[in-house]
């Protein structure tokens, strides 16, 4: 028989369950490693709000932090559709990346977001925003280094739990 005195005592300790499973979830996203990813080409040409990474390498690099410390590799070509996958994609929340240019004896970095990778051929272009520095309209050689995929306190998204599947057949 369900009385006052049990329904009453049910809501007191329901913020003090919920807060119990928040903490559990917040410690399985701190859990999971992030990937950031390295992509890098023989040049680059840059055009109004278009930066195109001209001969981009076939891998794109990816690796984690402290403590899990992994490292890996996937083709580009899988990199440019897995772009836009679930709710917590790059394409729902473009990433910040960095765009290392060697010309000659120079090199510059630019901070800038990405958004709508295009594999056309042996050339891989985005639309870009510079958030900080200046893109030249063409450079010599080039590594872009990409934020991480997925937001943290997020493990059970469509998007993370496809991905952590993915670095599990990738890396294990």
């Amino acid at each position: 028989m369900t009385t006052r005195r049990t329904v009453l005592m049910s809501l007191a300790a329901a913020p003090v369950a919920l807060s119990t499973a928040n903490q559990a979830v917040a410690k399985e996203a701190e859990a999971q490693p992030q990937f950031l990813f390295v992509q890098s080409a023989q040049r680059m040409r840059y055009a109004r709000d278009q930066l195109t990474l001209v001969d981009v390498s076939p891998i794109t690099v990816l690796f984690s932090d402290r403590p899990e410390r992994l490292a890996g590799h996937m083709a580009t070509e899988a990199f440019v559709p897995f772009w836009s996958e679930g709710d917590n994609s790059f394409e729902q929340d473009p990433p910040n990346a960095d765009l290392a240019i060697l010309e000659g004896k120079q090199d510059a970095n630019i901070v800038l977001t990405l958004h709508e990778p295009r594999l056309e051929g042996p050339d891989l272009n985005y639309r870009v925003k510079v958030l900080e520095g200046q893109l030249p309209a063409t450079g010599g050689a080039v590594s872009l280094f990409i934020d991480i995929i997925g937001r943290p306190l997020t493990p059970i998204s469509f998007a993370g739990a496809n991905r952590r599947m993915w670095r599990r057949r990738m890396l294990y």
